[in-house]
């Protein structure tokens, strides 16, 4: 993983463990996962789909189930940014491998 895409999960993740100063409701929640789920597509269609993430996303529907719903959302919004890292390392990596490639 390049240092931008560790940067970028690592800023995402101090964000959403952050903001949890109010109590987070199902809706919140909803919309998060529903982020992180676009985003997991667009990750899957690119090929680049990480095991952290869909870890994320069990571990944040596990919690929504349990009704913790400030953990859930916490946890949706890391497989968000994870998801978006992906898609950063994907896009980067299809024009950065020529760079690699002996001549």
């Amino acid at each position: 993983m390049s240092r931008r895409a560790l940067a970028v999960v690592a800023a995402a993740g101090l964000a959403g463990l952050s903001c949890g100063a109010l109590a987070a409701t199902q809706s919140e929640f909803d919309a998060a996962y529903a982020a992180a789920a676009q985003a997991e597509a667009q990750a899957g269609a690119l090929h680049d789909q990480w095991s952290p993430t869909e870890a994320a996303l069990k571990a944040a529907r596990q919690a929504a189930e349990e009704k913790r719903y400030d953990e859930a959302s916490a946890l949706a919004r890391r497989a968000e940014a994870l998801a978006k890292a992906s898609i950063s390392q994907a896009q980067a990596q299809q024009s950065l491998w020529r760079e690699a490639v002996v001549k």
